[in-house]
């Protein structure tokens, strides 16, 4: 599970605007719009799906430090700039 209910409804929302504009992208690209167009949207999806991933791991980082607190599981520090670095 990613976070309480919350930041999942977050993440679906950025999840769903990304959904939508890739779509619309792809639309762009079908009727032959300008490139300048075309890569400005990209670039929107680009970063509604980072925003998502980082709210992800910003998301997983705080409930592994509370697991931890906890005594629960938590992740080393390889395993977590393995996550950052995954969306660099």
């Amino acid at each position: 599970m990613i976070g309480d209910d919350e930041a999942t409804a977050t993440i679906l929302n950025r999840l769903r605007r990304a959904h939508g504009q890739l779509a619309g992208v792809i639309n762009m690209i079908e009727e032959g719009r300008e490139c300048k167009d075309v890569v400005t949207q990209l670039a929107a999806v680009s970063s509604a799906l980072d925003r998502a991933g980082f709210k992800i791991v910003a998301t997983g980082l705080r409930e592994c430090l509370a697991e931890e607190q906890n005594g629960g599981e938590k992740l080393n520090v390889e395993q977590l700039e393995k996550l950052f670095l995954a969306l660099a």
